[in-house]
């Protein structure tokens, strides 16, 4: 049996990239448990529609964890209270009735707000576009088997590439550092045989294209490990400084 609860909620409105934001205050007393919390949000703007008034602007695609679309901060945490899951996935029965609860877009300089908690990551785009990829001609596919990937590095690439770019991890580091992010994209590749061709001028031009985005350096808080939806290790970021080092050294 479901039930309903009263949520207050505190969200932030911004017209624009270069307006003036602030807080508002509303209460909603029609939320289902069973709801996600972009349900929640839906409901929020179904309300302030039939008042004639403007629905908060949020950003989300799939709704399923895929995407990274949905890169809220809830309460001062990245995709809110629950570890290892995107706030699409997130229900309000991890709430209780009468909860208070702040909603706000990810807070870096290389995020601008476009309108109310929607942002501009594309500066994650411009990282990918300066190595996240394989150009070198490998021909047609081999058969599965002609070339055996060791299983640690297998498991690693794959776990790296779970990655879904939703900003979190910039979000929650004091330093607004994307070390993260870039560092899953570039040991994801790094740790096949495609991708190694290419390592060093890859993580030389993906670390080197963070820095331009104007990102802050790791200080190894660890705050991005904790609040990742996809649980990406930092481990990731020693395989990236390590690269780049090697890299820069060897010319």
């Amino acid at each position: 049996m479901s039930t309903n609860m009263t949520i207050h909620l505190r969200y932030w409105r911004q017209s624009g990239p270069t307006a003036k934001g602030y807080f508002e205050d509303r209460t909603l007393s029609t939320v289902n448990e069973h709801m996600s919390f972009l349900e929640m949000l839906d409901v929020l703007n179904e309300e302030l529609q039939l008042e004639g008034k403007d629905p908060v602007e949020f950003d989300y695609d799939c709704r399923e964890g895929i995407c990274g679309s949905c890169n809220l901060v809830i309460n001062g945490q990245a995709h809110g209270p629950k570890k290892g899951t995107a706030c699409c996935q997130l229900h309000m029965r991890n709430y209780s009735d009468g909860d208070h609860i702040t909603i706000e877009p990810p807070r870096a300089s290389a995020f601008p707000v476009i309108k109310d908690l929607v942002v501009d990551r594309s500066a994650f785009d411009r990282i990918i576009e300066a190595g996240g990829y394989v150009s070198v001609k490998t021909g047609s596919a081999q058969e599965a088997n002609a070339r055996p990937i060791p299983k640690k590095d297998a498991d690693l690439a794959f776990d790296y590439a779970a990655c879904i770019g939703c900003g979190a991890c910039v979000a929650a580091c004091p330093n607004a550092s994307a070390s993260l992010f870039t560092s899953a994209k570039i040991s994801h590749l790094s740790h096949l045989p495609q991708g190694d061709v290419e390592r060093s001028n890859r993580v030389v031009a993906m670390v080197e294209q963070m820095e331009e985005e104007g990102f802050g350096d790791c200080s190894n808080f660890g705050e991005c490990e904790a609040v990742c939806p996809k649980e990406i290790s930092i481990a990731a970021i020693a395989d990236m400084r390590r690269d780049y080092a090697r890299a820069v050294l060897q010319g």
